[in-house]
């Protein structure tokens, strides 16, 4: 396999892993209710000024789509929407202190995750290789500011 396939494969693999051990961190936080899509709704709402339509791009999801999700996490009690201050039309979307505190396991969860490769990498390799990832990850809302 050549390096370009190999990388995407590994990538791909350790990403995968990645989103499966955050999501049962989260759940034995006792946030068995929420799915793995879910959290990638949090990192955008978490940033503030999130309305539906912001919400369906970052997720890429139709519009639809994510105002049943977000429908959902309202009725679970993860999320609230307030008036957005410019348009009447949007709401502006929030995490509530159930919402935060199912982040706050979130990050917790992928700490955790990751403290093997750290051990085995070694903090230097380790730092090396987020700042290499840091590179590559495409500019948006949620690209690291380290």
């Amino acid at each position: 396999m050549d390096d370009a396939l190999a990388l995407s494969t590994l990538v791909l693999a350790l990403s995968g892993r990645l989103v499966q051990e955050i999501h049962e961190g989260v759940s034995r936080h006792g946030f068995g209710d929420l799915r793995p899509a879910h959290g990638f709704a949090f990192v955008r709402i978490s940033m503030g000024g999130a309305t539906t339509a912001d919400l369906a791009e970052h997720l890429g999801v139709t519009k639809q789509a994510a105002a049943q999700l977000v429908e959902e996490l309202v009725r679970k009690g993860y999320v609230e929407r307030h008036p957005h201050p410019r348009d009447a039309r949007a709401r502006l979307l929030a995490l509530t202190e159930t919402g935060w505190a199912a982040t706050r396991a979130a990050d917790q969860a992928a700490r955790a995750a990751v403290a093997p490769w750290r051990d085995l990498l070694g903090e230097a390799r380790f730092s090396e290789l987020v700042a290499d990832l840091t590179l590559l990850a495409p500019p948006g809302p949620i690209r690291p500011a380290w």
